[in-house]
């Protein structure tokens, strides 16, 4: 019966590619629909930690982020002023063997790329604007904003915390967290040490933090620079930067990191938006992946990842032989408390991210110098189904 099935996923981001190809492998008649014209992949660098990684290598994807991605060896953190190392947690081969997939570190597009070549062909419209989701008792009508409607048994919102969608199933705004970040990529070249050591670097400072890793086969670094914005200054969803006036707001922060931000010709500028854990991801047959059923801040780098997990489980939900209410009710069930657990500890990051030097601050740096293995990140890191 769930063969049979017509699944219309709204939004070309991990999430969608990741669960059109898994319906779509598994026969059922899955269409892909997509607000924009073309496909070009929003920021700059990404990470992603092996319970990510690990569903894309079950994709068929490993070759290919192998060979686009880069593997990091480590994640390391350091005080903003004078370089002081906060402490270093070695991935590498020892994370790989624990947890089954590399830390990837990895360009938007190129992640973009390997998914889209993973989708079956014909799959995919762009162009694709949705206007509203109407749930009946036996389907669901998706009313694209071309005039055009598509009747499906299912519809899943993969279209990010601005989703479209998650109107039908929730009611509620995105909320500013009273940051923005600032992306940038900059030659392999502002940071040397990458080319014997590829890993991720955090610098932690009042009110400021960067984070900053190489991507595109060493070729280039992405840093993403947050700094506090409470008037609301960041609140716009992107637009171009300073840089000059970026690199001011790190005045006084070590050379090394100043070098980065130097380095960099043009840089865009986010605002940093989530939303509270809604009281549900699913209505009868409408139901909500990744950044549109749980958006997150970005520090514990799990965008991708746990829109990955959500691919996972909700298409093991509609084909387990239930009912399509049934199925998106265990869907529900299974990923609202693993996703709000890390949507608690991204927010609580937020502030233990930006303190400043005092007490509050010490007793974090003595906290990180203590998580020196993996054994820290085996709740965040290992296998959630």
């Amino acid at each position: 019966m769930n063969n049979h099935m017509r699944v219309a996923v709204v939004g070309a981001g991990v999430s969608g590619l990741a669960i059109a190809t898994l319906l779509r492998r598994r026969g059922v008649h899955c269409e892909l629909f997509e607000k924009s014209t073309t496909l070009s992949a929003v920021g700059a660098g990404i990470q992603l930690s092996p319970n990510g990684a690990r569903i894309l290598h079950e994709l068929g994807a490993e070759r290919l982020m192998r060979r686009r991605g880069i593997t990091a060896q480590a994640i390391e953190t350091r005080r903003w002023d004078n370089g002081g190392l906060l402490s270093r947690v070695p991935h590498g081969p020892a994370c790989e063997a624990r947890f089954q997939a590399p830390y990837y570190l990895i360009h938007r597009a190129d992640l973009q790329a390997c998914l889209v070549d993973l989708l079956p062909p014909g799959s995919l419209h762009l162009g694709r604007a949705v206007k509203d989701v109407i749930e009946q008792a036996d389907g669901v009508e998706l009313r694209l904003a071309d005039g055009e409607s598509v009747e499906a048994d299912v519809v899943i919102g993969a279209d990010g915390v601005h989703s479209a969608v998650r109107g039908a199933v929730v009611s509620d705004e995105p909320l500013f967290s009273g940051y923005s970040v600032y992306r940038a990529l900059v030659p392999a070249e502002a940071v040397p040490s990458f080319a014997p050591d590829p890993r991720v670097m955090f610098w932690l400072g009042p009110d400021r933090h960067i984070t900053y890793y190489p991507v595109s086969a060493g070729r280039t670094v992405h840093f993403s620079a947050v700094c506090a914005h409470p008037d609301g200054e960041g609140a716009p969803r992107t637009s171009d930067a300073d840089a000059h006036r970026l690199l001011e707001e790190f005045d006084g922060w070590h050379v090394s990191v100043r070098q980065v931000l130097k380095a960099a010709e043009s840089v865009t500028r986010w605002g940093l938006f989530d939303r509270d854990i809604a009281e549900r991801y699913c209505l009868q047959r409408v139901a909500l992946v990744g950044d549109a059923a749980h958006p997150m801040l970005p520090y514990l780098s799990q965008g991708a990842g746990q829109a990955l997990e959500d691919a996972r489980e909700l298409s093991d939900c509609l084909m387990s032989g239930m009912d399509v209410p049934s199925a998106l009710r265990r869907y529900d069930t299974r990923r609202r408390a693993r996703t709000a657990n890390v949507h608690r500890q991204s927010r609580l990051r937020a502030t233990t991210f930006h303190l400043a030097d005092g007490p509050l601050q010490r007793r974090r740096d003595a906290v990180l110098g203590s998580q020196n293995t993996l054994d820290h990140l085996e709740w965040l890191y290992g296998t959630p189904f």
